[in-house]
């Protein structure tokens, strides 16, 4: 074959004198296919296509025309166009104004591509013709020949598009290979159809497919003439009923009467612009409907207004859009919390996860678990700070009634939503967080349960479609954060405990609390009291004796308590014009203000005693350290219970005499006068109750140095339940507890055996300088803290 740009001016392509390739100019085309037999205008404004067309003009007028893969390729490449493509040739071309070509052409037969070439002007392509064997007509295929006029016809008919002179110029082709030419290039299938079209040879299969494109293509202008009649019909319905209500305000504005329809407009209006679901704006009008039919004075009228306007103002499509960015969380959480590593660490996660995830991760609630004061509600503040959401704090402490929850049904007097949906309508935002606050503090009675009617709030898998009583439609929760907040989780119903994550929160040594008082506490009370920093200079070793001697918690507040009396001190000193003391507030200044001391430890015993044991107990405030003592006396072998002792604590005395008694040889007890000695069993202060089996081990060892006259070394503090046979069983609050301690200065510490994995747990901090003993039997623990030896 001769190379492609030695092509001659005298090679006239003869379409069945020929079988050797051919070498034309290249037209690629967008957006259409040129057939056999057909005249096509093409607009050209590529300069390599406008000089294929001046290259065909100089010579035989003939170019070969292919549809380009890619509609809108940056540039056209051999490979981005199909093959098989129209020998067309150019019967008109014209310069339009804007100096692109109009050019008309008419296909003259199909042709494949060999090869491509191109030089630095335009496009070169050796084709080889593609014949169509001539045969007479089957009856299959004048079937198929009479379908596709048919069905040419319905798509004209319902192709505003298509010019009815179409489907009326095809009638009369009775060749089999034009008729497939000219209903695809009229037709408006797109263009990977046509050009399968183009690319079959054999005429039964041509018929074949084109019947079935355009029996598809039927359907489909059959559905959007329908969508398109039903859209319209709803449009003239809503024109008509516009008309309608014009006319009423007309009428009712000549009888000096005000129409309800004008309210019933507005409200209207600002339901569509509310976003709401399409179930929801039915129930909307329907209701918008019957408050047009009451009368204006009367209280149903109310009523439904008040209801409308409910659903109108709820933020059905209004969020706020999550800031992920960690580092910042991380900024936010150290600036507003000092500590509480584990939790930050913890929420951090759950950032990273969101950010991750996105919409796909699922719903997640999360309740801090902690004594009081220890920040569960401010890292709630500051979490949605972070992410910036809407904070919203719905206290739950002493709720009874369960429409606080879910609202009242309108037909009662005054009906409200629960303050879930309030809250939300308040905020105007769908994603808030939440912080529903003292979750362990509900209440029940004949109002209903609140703790049942949150199971549906917490729970990710149906708070999604959360249907208030007063609202009656559901109202989609899955998008609000929620966060708990409980000091304690054994008074949480188990069920809805269940749904939630629980994240403890410790409590602080003094260390921390001195950190905090500097970086927090003091600074916001200069602010607040309006003073200087230099009038509130206060020395660590000052800090250190207010928070040994003057507080006893886990959390910060009676700390914040008790410099907010020293800054109140000061501010009237300075508001009476007397001239404070100046430089660093010291013990003296500080006893002075405060007066002396609430707390001396004296709880602890500084010299080893008989029958007086150290305990470790858990309340809601945090852990804390207790006294056992017990005295044996003559008597009848009464066993007396005081200081507010629960059932439980005194089965554990039971059951630890009971061991006592069963083993009285091992420890000297073998003529011990029991019918004729009472024993006496005290835990101070006797005004706080007490209960629970985890001081077990410590009844025994009081009650054993009691009996034996044994000292008990007071530098160890104890906690574990107790067997009847000495076995020493796992309790919880080990965190907790072993803060106690270290806050009291007990450096050692008595535990079960199988609360090891929890000590495991504790950070470092929490265990320096703690020395931890772990027991399995009662045996243990006498070793340890009584003087059997002496």
């Amino acid at each position: 074959m001769r190379e492609l740009k030695n092509r001659s001016s005298k090679q006239v392509p003869r379409r069945m004198e020929q079988n050797k390739p051919l070498i034309y100019p290249v037209i690629p085309v967008r957006d259409m296919i040129v057939f056999p037999g057909v005249v096509s205008p093409l607009f050209i404004s590529r300069p390599r296509s406008m000089r294929a067309v001046e290259e065909a003009g100089e010579h035989d007028r003939i170019v070969f025309i292919t549809a380009e893969k890619k509609p809108y390729p940056d540039t056209v490449q051999p490979e981005g166009l199909y093959k098989i493509g129209t020998v067309c040739k150019i019967l008109q071309n014209v310069r339009l104004p804007d100096g692109s070509l109009k050019v008309v052409v008419e296909g003259g037969y199909r042709a494949e591509a060999v090869r491509f070439a191109t030089n630095e002007s335009f496009m070169l392509a050796s084709v080889t013709p593609l014949e169509t064997e001539k045969c007479e007509p089957t009856l299959e295929m004048r079937a198929h020949m009479r379908s596709i006029l048919r069905e040419f016809e319905q798509n004209v008919h319902l192709d505003p598009k298509l010019p009815e002179e179409i489907a009326r110029s095809v009638r009369d082709i009775d060749i089999p290979d034009v008729l497939c030419d000219v209903v695809a290039s009229h037709s408006r299938l797109d263009i990977i159809e046509k050009q399968k079209i183009l690319e079959t040879a054999d005429t039964p299969d041509r018929l074949s497919l084109l019947l079935k494109m355009l029996i598809t293509e039927n359907e489909l202008l059959g559905l959007e003439r329908d969508l398109e009649d039903r859209v319209r019909s709803e449009i003239d319905k809503d024109q008509h009923n516009y008309y309608l209500r014009e006319q009423l305000k007309v009428i009712n504005e000549e009888l000096g009467e005000e129409s309800p329809a004008s309210e019933a407009e507005e409200l209207r209006g600002a339901a569509l612009a509310s976003g709401m679901p399409d179930t929801v704006m039915e129930r909307v009008n329907k209701e918008i409907s019957r408050f047009t039919k009451l009368a204006p004075v009367s209280p149903e009228a109310a009523v439904a207004r008040t209801y409308i306007e409910t659903l109108v103002e709820l933020p059905w499509n209004n969020s706020t859009e999550d800031c992920l960015d960690l580092a910042n969380a991380r900024k936010v959480l150290e600036e507003d919390h000092y500590g509480l590593e584990e939790v930050k660490k913890r929420i951090l996660e759950y950032l990273a996860v969101k950010k991750r995830a996105g919409k796909n991760m699922r719903a997640q609630v999360i309740c801090f678990v902690g004594p009081p004061g220890v920040g569960k509600t401010s890292l709630g503040r500051s979490i949605a700070r972070t992410m910036g959401r809407e904070f919203i704090n719905i206290s739950l402490g002493g709720m009874h009634d369960e429409a606080e929850i879910r609202g009242h049904r309108r037909t009662y007097v005054g009906a409200l939503p629960g303050r879930i949906i309030q809250k939300i309508k308040q905020c105007g935002s769908n994603n808030p967080l939440i912080l529903m606050d003292e979750i362990d503090k509900l209440g029940s009675d004949f109002r209903g349960d609140p703790s049942s009617a949150l199971l549906e709030v917490l729970d990710p898998e149906q708070n999604w479609h959360f249907t208030d009583n007063f609202l009656e439609v559901p109202f989609d929760l899955s998008k609000v954060m929620f966060i708990t907040t409980a000091n304690s989780a054994a008074t949480i119903p188990r069920p809805l405990l269940d749904r939630m994550e629980v994240i403890p929160l410790p409590g602080y040594v003094m260390e921390e609390k001195i950190k905090i008082a500097k970086r927090h506490l003091i600074p916001r009370i200069i602010k607040e009291h309006g003073l200087e920093k230099e009038d509130f200079v206060i020395s660590e070793a000052a800090l250190k004796d207010i928070v040994s001697s003057y507080t006893m918690e886990a959390g910060v507040r009676s700390l914040d308590r008790e410099l907010s009396k020293v800054a109140r001190k000061i501010a009237t000193e300075l508001a009476e014009g007397e001239t404070p003391e100046r430089g660093s507030l010291g013990k003296e200044r500080i006893k002075k203000i405060l007066g002396a001391p609430k707390l001396h430890n004296t709880k602890i015993p500084k010299e080893n005693a008989v029958g007086t044991a150290i305990g470790l107990a858990w309340t809601e405030a945090g852990g804390d350290v207790i006294l056992i003592e017990s005295a044996v006396m003559e008597g009848s072998g009464k066993v007396t219970y005081t200081g507010n002792l629960g059932d439980i604590m005194q089965e554990s005395a039971t059951t630890a005499l009971a061991y006592l008694k069963s083993h009285a040889d091992r420890y000297g007890l073998a003529d011990f006068a029991w019918g004729k000695k009472d024993i006496h069993i005290h835990v101070p202060v006797g005004a706080v109750p007490k209960d629970g089996p985890s001081a077990g081990i410590t009844l025994a060892l009081s009650l054993c140095s009691t009996l034996t006259g044994r000292e008990i070394d007071t530098k160890y503090a104890m906690t574990g339940e107790m067997t009847l046979h000495g076995s020493v069983l796992p309790i919880g609050g080990i965190r907790e507890k072993t803060l106690a301690t270290k806050r009291l200065g007990i450096k050692e510490i008595i535990l079960p055996e199988a609360n090891r994995p929890d000590t495991a747990e504790l950070s470092d901090w929490v265990l320096s300088g703690m020395k931890l003993h772990y027991v399995s039997n009662i045996t243990k623990v006498f070793e340890l803290a009584l003087k059997l030896g002496e």
